[in-house]
């Protein structure tokens, strides 16, 4: 993007050029097809913030707002909070806070998660503006480029302190939420390295090689250190109602400028006090 200037210009963005712009070829026919590219005095217009339906009714909740701009949104997804409905007519979801935010704030644009986190695993969460910025941050999901960076309190102490999980994930046939690793299971990396040892527990930090279901979860249970309050994976409710599980960054290339992104996510208070209760110990 050096060299190429922009503004926003109600629906349309003005380039100075649309060379060294990431378009996916099929979005630029739409745009043309619709009017929706207009050149002159060798500046490029794109008409790529049409006013657009919610799709997804807007409910208020209390959402923290972790980065913002034309194209990208980066919420705090709460515990308990599903990220989009899994039924028809639910409501309660990040998608249906996301709903309310660009309704309240005047933003008539589509709601559009990148990624999703588990019901009760809080972190940040990607949603994509445009349609234009949709497809290129999908296309940076597929080909792994957005990264994603956890905090976990797991029972014992791993050995060795650091390393790599790479154990396939499947569905587990005799439970129907849960996973398991299977020799027949989709690929599934994760890298984990300890942070803190604490009495019968341990603070480690993971990432994410692959986005499996429950992947963090069944992977550290297949190691022998289940995540603290995670239940379905063999860990003791110990000081915390869920499992202790936090995003604790999000990284991504940005759409329009190509500039890498880090969002950081604070600790929910739950996953600090339990932290603060093990240091103790």
């Amino acid at each position: 993007m050096s060299g190429i200037s922009w503004s926003r210009k109600g629906e349309w963005l003005e380039l100075s050029a649309l060379s060294g712009v990431r378009m996916p070829a099929k979005l630029l026919g739409k745009l043309k097809a619709q009017g929706g590219v207009v050149e002159r005095s060798g500046r490029v217009l794109l008409r790529l913030f049409p006013d657009e339906p919610l799709h997804c009714m807007p409910q208020w909740a209390d959402i923290e707002v972790l980065y913002e701009d034309d194209f990208c949104l980066v919420v705090h997804k709460p515990a308990g909070m599903k990220v989009h409905p899994t039924e028809a007519g639910e409501g309660g979801t990040l998608d249906h806070a996301v709903a309310f935010h660009y309704e309240s704030t005047g933003q008539a644009c589509r709601v559009r998660h990148i990624h999703r986190l588990d019901e009760d695993t809080t972190g940040p969460v990607l949603y994509a503006k445009n349609e234009w910025a949709q497809l290129l941050l999908d296309e940076a999901m597929r080909e792994k480029k957005i990264g994603r960076a956890y905090a976990a309190v797991v029972h014992g102490r791993p050995d060795p302190p650091q390393g790599t999980v790479d154990a396939p994930i499947g569905k587990d046939r005799h439970h129907r939420s849960r996973r398991r690793v299977s020799a027949s299971g989709d690929p599934a990396i994760t890298h984990y390295e300890l942070v803190a040892s604490y009495k019968n527990a341990s603070l480690v930090r993971l990432t994410l090689k692959t986005g499996r279901t429950h992947q963090i979860r069944v992977h550290m249970s297949y190691l022998g250190h289940p995540l603290v309050g995670d239940e379905l994976y063999g860990g003791r409710p110990d000081g915390i109602a869920r499992q202790a599980l936090h995003g604790e960054t999000l990284s991504f290339e940005h759409p329009l400028s190509g500039e890498r992104l880090t969002v950081h996510a604070p600790w929910p208070d739950d996953f600090a006090r339990l932290v603060e209760r093990f240091e103790k110990m």
